[in-house]
């Protein structure tokens, strides 16, 4: 399947998932994101998974909420849209990143695309270098 006929199915999917999202909008799809993802590693954390974000939406020209509605992208959510994280200290900040998620430093996380936590080694990072360690994520260009 070509690169273009792959982008344009997971665009219309996503708008799918968007339309059906009970209300939810797409900057409360990023925030839980990040919150799903980072809410335990304070705000250099979440701005590093909110960067990830950003770099994975313009390398594929999709939205930020397209991109964390993709399929097994974000494994926080693999089940769902966990809309209980916006109840959280975190969520103001994570809503912040999410409304300026086109406008973050790409350089802090040095353009990584991929990260993981120290805890487990996916498929993906055999054999790769992280760019930057931030916390208890490390953050690949791949």
């Amino acid at each position: 399947m070509s690169t273009l006929l792959r982008i344009v199915i997971t665009f219309i999917l996503s708008l799918f998932v968007l339309s059906s999202a009970n209300g939810v909008t797409q900057e409360e799809v990023i925030a839980i994101t990040i919150l799903g993802e980072a809410r335990g590693e304070g705000q250099v954390g979440m701005y590093a998974v909110a960067c990830v974000i950003s770099q994975r939406a313009k390398e594929r020209k999709l939205t930020g909420a397209q991109v964390c509605l993709q399929k097994l992208q974000f494994s926080c959510n693999n089940k769902g849209l966990n809309t209980k994280l916006l109840d959280t200290p975190q969520a103001a900040y994570a809503m912040m990143l999410a409304k300026n998620i086109n406008n973050l430093d790409l350089t802090f996380t040095k353009q990584a695309n991929h990260y993981h936590t120290k805890a487990v080694r996916p498929y993906w990072s055999k054999g790769k270098q992280p760019v930057v360690t931030i916390g208890n994520h490390l953050f690949f260009k791949l």
